[in-house]
């Protein structure tokens, strides 16, 4: 079999390394539930190639993360449930009607009628979901019955608290402004200190987390995105200590003889370069 830029020869590889009798065995013997964690790191190592801005390794994961989007569709298949050809009819079906004012005639084009048209859009999608859940002897309510409930619980943590403060946001339960953000961080952080001389340990993660979210309400009136943020300060902080860990190995060093006194003064060192 030789390699194509056709989609189908993908399809065609990932149902030869499903084929039960001839077949990769590892591949074999995965289901939704194993692979579902290589999706979400394939999603990541996506995002690290466009901050990075390297498009040959783009190009690259783009690719391990369609692979796993036929990986999917091949199980699906198996179970007689669906296919790759409707994964993309899918999709294509959601894109056209959730742009009517680009695919739409004459009025639907209007910018007026672009307004507010995609939550419209959504929600009668969810209630004809609903209706199709009903029908099929489902629960109609795919992800519970609350709200807030069709925020993905695997979103990473950051990420998900900020998806459900936006859509808490839409009724109204928000803040009004950034400023009294920073006195609910003073009272959390009040809060984690007595869980810490309390010692309680469920406490202490509990206050613990209640900060985090909170941090995560003021980057969001701040315009900030947490785990962005986040992404921008673990990269300095690899740099700084590199920075350590060379100065510590130019002086014929190592990190694990020096002492934390040589360390911290290298850090600020490293911070005065910045």
């Amino acid at each position: 079999m030789k390699p194509s830029k056709d989609i189908s020869r993908l399809i065609e590889i990932m149902a030869a390394l499903r084929a039960p009798k001839t077949g990769c065995p590892w591949d074999i013997e995965q289901d939704f539930n194993t692979i579902a964690p290589y999706t979400i790191e394939e999603a990541y190592e996506v995002a690290d190639a466009i901050q990075r801005g390297d498009l040959d390794d783009l190009r690259e994961e783009l690719g391990d993360l369609l692979l796993q989007v036929v990986y999917h569709a091949q199980m699906a298949e198996e179970a007689n449930e669906f296919a790759f050809p409707d994964v993309v009819e899918a999709i294509t079906t959601k894109m056209i009607r959730r742009h009517p004012h680009v695919f739409g005639d004459e009025k639907a084009r209007s910018a007026g009628m672009a307004k507010g048209m995609w939550e419209k859009i959504k929600a009668e999608e969810k209630a004809e979901k609903r209706q199709a859940r009903l029908a099929r002897g489902l629960d109609p309510e795919d992800h519970g019955k609350g709200y807030l409930d069709s925020v993905p619980v695997n979103l990473p943590a950051l990420t998900r608290a900020l998806k459900l403060q936006e859509k808490a946001s839409r009724v109204g339960f928000d803040w009004g402004e950034a400023a009294p953000i920073l006195d609910k961080i003073e009272e959390e952080i009040a809060e984690l200190r007595e869980a810490l001389a309390s010692g309680d340990t469920a406490s202490i993660k509990d206050e613990f987390g209640d900060t985090l979210f909170a941090l995560v309400n003021l980057g969001r009136h701040l315009k900030l995105d947490s785990e962005a943020a986040l992404s921008g300060t673990n990269d300095k902080f690899r740099q700084r200590f590199h920075h350590v860990e060379q100065a510590l190995k130019d002086n014929g060093h190592s990190l694990e003889a020096a002492t934390l006194e040589e360390m911290e003064a290298l850090w600020q060192q490293a911070k005065g370069k910045a």
